[in-house]
């Protein structure tokens, strides 16, 4: 599918729009010139930064198809050298999450949310934090609860639609240094979260900027395609890492299912239904994911944001991808035909290019401009880093 680059409206400018809406020289229409104009577009490109576009992606010619982009880089891509500094965040109900922070100096602070069974081990993790250190920013791995080394301590876990923790992080960080700009990025799981917050917020979200990479926009939609052909291999390894971090609990605090059923559970959906959802405050499974898919919370969205997704993303079916008119509008959509899932690596063999690295990096920069960090810090070898 060919995506042509949808503007906010036709025959009226973005800034019309929100001008007519919230008044000349409202916040949000201040947040949008200062999108369009960071990102360096004219007069009629102004008209046309969010919405749905083309990517701009290419992928590497010998990773073809969205198997191979999804898999190589969590098997075969080097290990990104990065220092990072380990802080524990005690949350209000009293259990706790971890932060690895990356990068030294004022700069703007970018938070960055893992996906399903992601740790700072990811690949991504370590190269987003990599990216971003790089070029000054000051970079913050954010474990979602219970996604650390040491179990926690009540007997729910993260989930996609988990915002509590992550608003309560940024609180934190907006308490410490109030002046200094807060931005995120977050991939499948956690760009579903950074996501839903967005809506939720609104103008009082705490973000100058956000970036979300390969969305379950559906969840229902997505955990059904993950039981179905070749995607079974990535429900499998995603059963595994749930039922591990679930196993760690077991006998230590008052879980839903015991061993034996923990053993026999098949699907994420199954998971979802006796696990997630009853540990949550969802009445099912499908309570669930019809509250937590971020589809629901897109239009609301008024933060600076882009969304990178390829059309061949193994997790989710094609017809996931939200359309232009679903999108609040600060949303900037750029969809891709090849990438996988948080895949999108570009270059030749002997030099890979992580793509969506380096698009999040120059969103982020032209929204809050270079960091003021120290850039030797966390910067990627030769070759792992785009």
């Amino acid at each position: 599918m060919n995506v042509p680059i949808v503007g906010a409206g036709k025959g009226e400018g973005l800034h019309a729009r929100c001008a007519s809406q919230w008044g000349r020289g409202g916040s949000l229409c201040h947040r949008l010139r200062q999108a369009c104009g960071g990102l360096g577009l004219g007069q009629g490109e102004a008209k046309r930064c969010s919405g749905v576009a083309k990517s701009s992606f290419q992928p590497a010619w010998w990773l073809p198809g969205a198997h191979l982009q999804t898999i190589w880089p969590n098997f075969f891509r080097p290990r990104v050298r990065l220092a990072t500094r380990c802080e524990r965040l005690v949350l209000p109900d009293g259990d706790f999450i971890e932060l690895h922070w990356a990068g030294r100096g004022a700069g703007p602070i970018v938070v960055v949310l893992h996906g399903l069974g992601g740790s700072i081990r990811s690949h991504y993790a370590s190269g987003m934090l990599a990216a971003l250190t790089g070029r000054g920013f000051r970079a913050v791995l954010m474990h979602l609860r219970g996604a650390g080394e040491e179990p926690n301590r009540l007997p729910r876990s993260y989930h996609s639609g988990d915002t509590a923790d992550f608003r309560h992080c940024l609180q934190v960080l907006r308490e410490r240094q109030p002046g200094v700009p807060l931005a995120a990025v977050g991939y499948s799981l956690g760009g579903n979260v950074l996501l839903k917050y967005l809506g939720e917020e609104g103008e009082e979200a705490l973000l100058a900027a956000a970036v979300a990479v390969s969305v379950p926009f559906d969840l229902g939609a997505t955990v059904d395609c993950l039981n179905r052909g070749l995607a079974r291999i990535y429900q499998r390894r995603l059963l595994r890492c749930l039922k591990w971090s679930t196993r760690r609990k077991l006998g230590r605090l008052p879980l839903p299912v015991d061993g034996r059923g923990l053993a026999g559970i098949r699907t994420l959906r199954e998971f979802d239904e006796r696990l997630t959802a009853p540990l949550n405050g969802f009445r099912d499974a499908e309570d669930y994911y019809r509250r937590s898919s971020s589809r629901h919370f897109l239009k609301a969205i008024v933060v600076p944001t882009l969304v990178l997704h390829a059309e061949d993303d193994p997790f989710m079916p094609p017809g996931i991808v939200p359309s232009a008119s679903a999108l609040g509008p600060a949303v900037r959509l750029e969809l891709s035909r090849h990438g996988g899932h948080a895949g999108f690596v570009a270059g030749p063999p002997w030099a890979p290019v992580y793509w969506a690295e380096g698009r999040a990096r120059a969103f982020l920069t032209a929204h809050l401009g270079r960091g003021s960090g120290s850039s030797g810090e966390g910067v990627p070898r030769p070759g792992t880093n785009a």
